[in-house]
């Protein structure tokens, strides 16, 4: 990924802010490949419990992500960042000072209540220009996923070193990390992007969710990290079983990782080159729902697991990856931060269903039960996906606009969707901004600049 454009100010806020949002989700991740073993040793252990220590930091996260957004709006972004990264360091400590099922249950719930994601993302929206902002967006994504390679990795060092309070008192020298570089190295903001674009909007939330496309991209999102806690429920006992020691998992999961970033890339390049986007998105959910299926069907053996978590990677990164990009494109304009809150609530909240549904499984139906469940699912979620439209490509543009009634701005934007290379046009006169989503290869942004100037 190319860094060219950005000025000193927003590498310094890409970099910086990526940091602290990848140090926060590996804190959250390193109990993945670990807790279904560390977790039978204390006191109240069952398979529900299990799961809901897991997910547990998904409902917390789902609930506040949104609202989080709104208060750094009113607040600022540093104070209310600051403040969520305190409340994941206390969330980390009762998760270590505790012995029992429940108290780790609490700990990952506290974590969660520091949903800085969408006031993270505002922030890097205030650094950065309009044209540069994708490039320090793709930053945090691709810090984001380093941080779960890494916490593959760092889980079983770490927990086979220290054991199981010594991963959250890990995760709680990262969080004071986190929160020096938000304090001394994040630049300050000094402008703010739209509010549509960065922070989500109350009015606008209902009638998202109730977006035919954005509703396909949700819910799928909401499965993909269901079926992922849910997995983790049982997968380091099956490599435990296959004869491998916990210690020694991240010999697998480091070449997994790699393997599936290696094998997903061409079939990223090619569905973008060749515009098949759609039938690769849907492809990939086949290889989801088949890696799941292989997890149940083939018999217990260390080589089947590898096979079957390596095609579950490549398929999840490639997804993880390109949903974020197609949701940017469907969303309407003047609203993504509304659409990325909605986005990410569904995220967290799929991770908490299935810690819950993975527990609930394995106590009831057996362990190996839940990647059948999770497979089924998966077949929804592709059945849902042939419903997606044909992605155009487009960029967004925000402007400032001379507008000061809705009268005006309804007959600005019947001129300006009337123009070449216009797919969207809304005006927002209390914030006198334009939003216009564009085909770059047609439009005119010279006479759309004077028109808005007019």
């Amino acid at each position: 990924m190319s860094l060219s454009g950005l000025n000193r100010i927003e590498k310094k806020a890409a970099f910086s802010l990526a940091s602290v949002f990848g140090v926060r989700m590996l804190g959250l991740f390193m109990i993945l490949p670990v807790f279904a073993i560390y977790g039978e040793q204390l006191t109240g252990y069952s398979p529900i419990w299990l799961g809901l220590a897991i997910g547990a930091y998904g409902l917390t996260q789902a609930l506040l992500q949104i609202p989080m957004g709104i208060l750094s709006d009113k607040f600022g972004r540093k104070p209310v960042i600051l403040a969520g990264l305190v409340v994941f360091l206390i969330g980390s400590v009762v998760a270590a000072m505790s012995d029992t099922i429940y108290g780790v249950v609490l700990g990952r719930a506290i974590q969660g209540m520091g949903a800085i994601a969408s006031a993270i993302l505002a922030l890097a929206a205030d650094l950065s220009r309009e044209e540069q902002r994708p490039k320090v967006m793709a930053t945090i994504g691709m810090f984001i996923g380093l941080s779960f390679t890494f916490a593959m990795i760092l889980g079983p060092i770490v927990a086979d070193a220290f054991g199981l309070s010594g991963l959250f008192w890990f995760t709680g020298v990262l969080t004071i990390v986190a929160m020096g570089l938000i304090q001394f190295m994040v630049p300050n903001s000094v402008n703010k992007a739209p509010r549509g674009d960065n922070v989500a909007l109350p009015d606008q939330i209902s009638r998202l969710i109730r977006h035919p496309q954005l509703s396909r991209l949700n819910g799928g999102v909401f499965i993909l990290h269901m079926a992922l806690t849910a997995c983790f429920v049982t997968l380091p006992k099956q490599f435990v079983a296959s004869g491998l020691s916990l210690e020694n998992h991240w010999q697998v999961y480091l070449p997994a990782l790699l393997g599936s970033f290696f094998l997903m890339v061409p079939f990223m390049i090619f569905a973008i080159k060749k515009q098949q986007e759609k039938p690769m998105f849907s492809a990939a959910i086949t290889l989801l729902a088949l890696a799941l299926a292989l997890l149940w069907i083939l018999p217990l053996g260390f080589w089947s697991l590898v096979l079957s978590v390596v095609l579950f990677f490549t398929a999840f990164n490639y997804l993880e990856a390109t949903m974020p990009s197609i949701l940017s494109r469907i969303a309407p304009a003047g609203v993504k931060g509304s659409v990325m809150g909605i986005y990410s609530s569904s995220q967290f909240l799929g991770a908490f269903v299935g810690g819950i549904v993975g527990g609930y499984i394995a106590s009831k139906f057996g362990e190996q039960t839940i990647f059948l469940a999770m497979a089924l699912v998966t077949v929804i979620w592709l059945l849902l996906s042939f419903g997606m439209q044909p992605l155009k490509k487009s960029k967004s543009f925000s402007f400032a606009v001379n507008i000061t009634s809705e009268a005006q701005a309804e007959k600005m934007a019947e001129q300006l969707i009337n123009m070449p290379g216009v797919i969207e046009a809304t005006l927002v006169h209390t914030e006198a901004v334009a939003y216009l989503k564009v085909d770059d290869k047609v439009v005119d942004l010279v006479a759309i600049k004077a028109l808005l100037k007019s």
